[in-house]
């Protein structure tokens, strides 16, 4: 997936939130832009947001359970709940969520090449598995 651009979508389907259709747009966006990045870190980060920016595609298409509301809880313990066939992605990208952070410190040398070349992989991979799992068709994006 590394330099290729994000899927576009194919005609949305009817009934699919205005929220979900702006959340896919910016996850897409997002992960273009971590596509184009010229760093390491720059790429990791962009790649973990714009899977933050699907999963939330997710939580506006099928809510947030009652007693997330009550107290702080990650997105990705969140997807578990809502969507459990997504929980092994919600594992990887959990686990990548201290590297980002570390990243947004300051810490360039976090993630390594690979590191950032498996998290662009797997944003990608996500977003067009959360956009099928919406009855989406996507499309590559003209370069």
């Amino acid at each position: 997936m590394a330099g290729r651009p994000a899927p576009a979508l194919r005609g949305p389907r009817p009934g699919l939130s205005g929220s979900a259709r702006g959340l896919l747009a910016q996850a897409r966006s997002v992960l273009a832009e971590a596509a184009a990045a010229d760093s390491a870190a720059d790429r990791f980060r962009l790649a973990h947001l714009a899977a933050l920016r699907t999963a939330a595609v997710v939580f506006a298409e099928r809510g947030r359970p009652a007693s997330a509301r009550r107290r702080l809880v990650s997105a990705w313990v969140l997807v578990e709940s809502v969507a459990p066939e997504f929980s092994e992605w919600a594992g990887y990208f959990a686990a990548g969520a201290a590297a980002r952070a570390a990243v947004e410190a300051g810490a360039v040398s976090a993630v390594t090449t690979r590191d950032a070349d498996d998290q662009l992989r797997a944003a990608g991979e996500f977003l067009m598995l959360v956009e099928g799992s919406l009855g989406l068709l996507a499309v590559p994006l003209a370069s």
